[in-house]
């Protein structure tokens, strides 16, 4: 399978899981906020699971191949990333 025709059909379910939501919202006739706080919960820690743990390691080892650093220097790169205010 081409990896286009994967990410577009990843894309549409995406798309249509948001739809299908939305109109399950819409006719809903009771607001269950406990249910809704605990799902945009779980939504937001999941959104910072992939910017933070995914994302920032690919980032590095990119970092890392296209200044051509050694290895140690991403140590130290986090270590001075982490002592900003």
């Amino acid at each position: 399978m081409s990896p286009v025709w994967f990410a577009l059909g990843l894309t549409l379910f995406a798309g249509m899981a948001t739809g299908i939501g939305s109109v399950i919202a819409f006719f809903a006739k009771h607001t269950d906020y406990r249910f809704l706080s605990i799902s945009t919960g779980f939504s937001a820690g999941v959104m910072l699971y992939v910017a933070f743990v995914e994302i920032f390691f690919k980032g590095n080892e990119a970092l890392i191949a296209l200044m051509v650093m050694p290895p140690g220097s991403g140590l130290m790169r986090r270590l001075s990333l982490a002592a900003l205010p």
